[in-house]
């Protein structure tokens, strides 16, 4: 059984809420409101990608003020950027592929980080650099949950976990969180980039609800 770079606190919030909303901000003054149209929806965990200007100022604006929500970097795809998703208060990170250097760095950064893998010889790769936590993609496109049970079966003595993204929606989350495989899916339908350019907060909220409502009756909690 390998041991997370995730500290305990943090994989277990992950678990529970069952959902990193995968986000695209492109104007930082819209972070806070998302992050809290989400948290209002029962969704703690964010994933905000690098992939416009306004991502590292947006990550900062989120970590410090909204605490309650969890806000991870995604899309990091060098050491430097390891280096800027740390400095901006990020608690954790993910990448789409599998980087050594990336992953290097954040280890001496001491910053969580979960690679993108999508075949065997991506998950030994990840393996050898100590990585637990793995990001499964494109989840859909590779073949979903029959793929990742048949291509995770040889590993199964190492405790690895996968967090699904790529074509998950409300109509098929519930098949993942039904893994031991998987503690939680990412998705970008809850909060999709051009809601949040119109600044739909409501429709995130009730996305986030939704989404939060499979979550609930997978783990077998109570509805409300």
């Amino acid at each position: 059984m390998m041991k997370s770079q995730f500290p305990d606190a943090m994989l277990q919030r992950i678990q529970s809420c069952g959902v990193v909303a995968v986000i695209v901000i492109d104007k930082p003054q819209d972070a806070v409101p998302l992050a809290q149209a989400l948290l209002a929806g029962g969704i703690q965990a964010i994933e905000l990608t690098l992939r416009t200007p306004a991502a590292i100022e947006a990550i900062r604006a989120i970590a410090s003020q909204v605490p309650e929500v969890l806000v991870g970097a995604g899309t990091v795809l060098t050491p430097e950027q390891a280096d800027e998703v740390v400095d901006a208060g990020a608690a954790f990170a993910v990448a789409p592929g599998l980087n050594r250097r990336v992953v290097e760095r954040c280890q001496a950064r001491g910053l969580p980080f979960a690679p993108g893998i999508v075949t065997p010889s991506d998950i030994e790769l990840a393996v050898e650099l100590g990585c637990r936590e793995l990001k499964f993609f494109p989840a859909e496109p590779s073949g979903g949950m029959s793929y990742l049970k048949s291509m995770a079966a040889p590993y199964a003595h190492l405790g690895l976990q996968f967090i699904p993204l790529g074509g998950l929606d409300a109509g098929n989350m519930g098949s993942y969180l039904g893994s031991p495989l998987v503690p939680a899916i990412g998705g970008s339908w809850i909060a999709p980039r051009k809601l949040i350019q119109q600044q739909g907060w409501a429709e995130i909220t009730q996305n986030a609800t939704e989404a939060s409502r499979i979550v609930a009756a997978t783990q077998n909690k109570e509805i409300a």
